[in-house]
């Protein structure tokens, strides 16, 4: 989505730069990018460690274009895949205009010790933005997080719900004043720089977070093998490759008699058309690719690259 078209791109005045969005498992990093971009782009799952790759959002103004990165949680990293994402939230701190940390307000732990030491590593502005206080009954306990978190060298703590909205406009405006002169990077309709195929595999593997449980989820990776427009009748057709490390996965995922891969596909399938804005043709088929989370080759082929 863009709010309409950048006339002012090229001219003094406008600002454009990249925003990372960082912070633990399950803080509202995706929720608040799908706010701020005004596009569902990240999926969204009450399960923790749900966003793996790097996703890049874009937000366009008639004075800014901001770019911003979603990143996977912060956490101790296990495997192989574990340390890609492990590397990625790295990487957010490196080249980026701005850093938000973003911070749960119903957790215990405040501030956090180890994304204030990464913190150190970025050079340029950041902000400290308390989620979930939709969460808080009684708003005064907003003031010793608040105080904890000014032991970091932020420049704005910035208190919103990215569930609700609260004060997710503030936080824009915000944004846009820490942003360097710039003319936009990409174009003044475009809402992300990931191919198709990614967000359709996101998709797919949301509805699989959302309807199965335990392990399965986790064990998951999705590869688009075909995305194509038909015209006769007008439709698009996606064929895609559900992968799992086991026989027992498989079958749970595919149900009794097909059930389960049924109502994983009718809920994606539902969710693309609404996004293309197309009826779509969705075929999902199962495959077992055992310890593919161990397996770089299998990573680099489902597409877990490290981008600069």
């Amino acid at each position: 989505m863009s709010d309409e078209a950048a006339p002012s791109a090229g001219l003094r005045g406008f600002r454009a730069g990249f925003v990372s969005l960082v912070g633990r498992p399950n803080s509202g990093k995706s929720t608040l990018l799908n706010r701020l971009v005004g596009e569902k782009l990240a999926i969204v799952s009450p399960r923790p460690q749900t966003t793996r790759n790097r996703i890049t959002g874009i937000r366009n103004a008639p004075e800014a274009q901001i770019v911003f990165i979603d990143t996977p949680g912060l956490h101790a990293p296990a495997g192989k895949l574990g340390t890609f994402m492990r590397q990625t939230v790295e990487r957010a701190f490196e080249d980026v205009d701005l850093v938000c940390v973003i911070a749960d307000v119903t957790e215990p732990r405040h501030p956090d010790g180890e994304i204030l030491e990464m913190l150190g590593r970025h050079r340029g502005p950041a902000y400290c933005v308390l989620n979930k206080t939709d969460r808080l009954r009684a708003k005064a306990r907003l003031l010793p997080l608040i105080d904890a978190w000014a032991a970091g060298r932020f420049r704005e703590i910035v208190p919103i719900s990215a569930l609700d909205g609260t004060n997710c406009d503030r936080l824009l405006r915000l944004i846009v004043e820490a942003l360097p002169e710039h003319p936009a990077f990409f174009p003044p309709d475009a809402t992300s720089d990931q191919p198709e195929t990614l967000y359709v595999a996101e998709m797919i593997r949301e509805k699989i977070f959302l309807l199965t449980h335990e392990e399965i989820p986790y064990a998951v990776a999705v590869r688009v093998e075909e995305l194509t427009e038909r015209t006769a009748p007008e439709a698009l057709y996606i064929r895609a490759t559900i992968f799992v490390e086991r026989d027992s996965q498989k079958g749970i995922l595919i149900g009794q008699a097909g059930s389960m891969l049924k109502r994983i596909g009718t809920a994606a399938r539902r969710e693309l058309e609404a996004f293309f804005g197309i009826k779509v043709y969705l075929e999902l088929t199962v495959q077992v690719r055992p310890r593919w989370r161990k397996d770089a080759r299998a990573l680099r082929e489902f597409g877990f690259r490290m981008t600069s």
